[in-house]
């Protein structure tokens, strides 16, 4: 990591932090230093304090702000948690989806974002690709309070997934792990809709879970 220029420096120190931590520069459990933090980006203690609370509020960092914040670590039992949230919001996304009149041309429009895995792609653009379809799949639901929501836990379901890469994840963020929640979403039938996305996320929180106790 490299010094940044003085221009929005909370936000650059934010991003700075976030990627470290998710591309495995700060494991899991690792303390965060203030002092030598704002040294090697060149910024003052308050700016890396705030960057850092910012980071603790959505659920990257943890423990006693000021003191002791470290890299979160989630549970098994956590991330079985955070999907189970997720089946929720984006279930009653399907739903409200299929209950519009425009039905049809929205989940013409949630097809056509399904994601495409290109080569080359590192283990946490992967994972980006796919959180652009269930975003986008939350944002069609039309509900803005459903969307901040999903939107508030995006950090948490990086840490889950990316800090710990295994390829073996990769399966579960292709185009035909997700294809059969357009198709159950076809049919007409919510409960089938429903279904289709609860146990995608069922199978994602399966694999995940099972890394976290490992």
């Amino acid at each position: 990591m490299t010094a940044i220029n003085r221009t929005t420096l909370r936000e650059q120190v934010v991003d700075k932090l976030r990627a470290a931590i998710l591309d495995g520069t700060f494991r899991p459990g690792e303390k965060m230093a203030e002092v030598e933090l704002a040294a090697q980006f060149g910024v003052s203690r308050g700016t890396v304090r705030e960057a850092m609370r910012t980071l603790h509020n959505s659920g990257l960092l943890q423990g006693e702000e000021r003191n002791s914040l470290h890299v979160r670590r989630l549970t098994g039992a956590e991330i079985a948690e955070l999907f189970d949230v997720r089946a929720a919001l984006e279930g009653h996304a399907v739903v409200a989806i299929m209950a519009s009149p425009e039905h049809d041309a929205m989940i013409d429009a949630l097809e056509a974002r399904l994601p495409e895995i290109e080569a080359g792609l590192s283990y946490a653009e992967k994972f980006e690709v796919d959180l652009r379809f269930h975003e986008e799949l939350c944002r069609l639901s039309g509900n803005a309070t459903l969307l901040g929501m999903w939107t508030s836990i995006k950090d948490l379901m990086r840490v889950a997934v990316v800090s710990g890469p295994d390829e073996s994840g990769t399966s579960l963020m292709t185009k035909a792990h997700h294809q059969p929640i357009i198709d159950a979403m076809r049919t007409g039938d919510p409960g089938r809709a429903r279904a289709a996305l609860a146990q995608h996320m069922a199978a994602a929180a399966e694999v995940w879970n099972n890394k976290a106790d490992a």
